[in-house]
């Protein structure tokens, strides 16, 4: 059974920069679709990232990212380490969500960054951008 343990939520002003890290265990990471997705009490859970395992990522770009974080947040992906990142940059308040991390045992990517497209789940981590 996967597990997912983030890490590195916490408070930083608009303007600057923080990095979540999820650590994986109980699957095979190499070949596993991870992405990241952020949520907000009273709202449903957003997509936010993600990143293919090693074979797509042979014949495609492997990362993907939602509107609304393009340009300022980058997926990575440790396969040693068995971590999968997100940097964030230019935080703005409304970045303020609770992070989770998420996995499926599947090397490509579905096309719709959906939590229902992702079978493993983080505990969450929260990220409060003040102005």
């Amino acid at each position: 059974q996967g597990q997912l343990v983030e890490s590195g939520g916490g408070s930083v002003q608009a303007g600057g920069s923080l990095r979540l890290s999820c650590k994986a265990s109980g699957f095979a990471f190499y070949y596993g679709c991870l992405g990241w997705f952020r949520q907000v009490p009273g709202k449903e859970r957003e997509g936010v990232a993600r990143i293919d395992g090693e074979i797509t990522a042979k014949y495609r770009d492997p990362v993907a990212y939602s509107d609304s974080v393009k340009g300022r947040f980058t997926i990575s992906r440790d396969n040693v380490k068995r971590t999968v990142y997100l940097e964030m940059n230019r935080l703005r308040v409304e970045d303020s969500a609770v992070y989770y991390c998420a996995a499926r045992s599947d090397d490509r990517c579905p096309g719709e960054l959906a939590p229902k497209n992702f079978t493993f789940w983080g505990q969450g981590t929260q990220v409060t951008v003040s102005s």
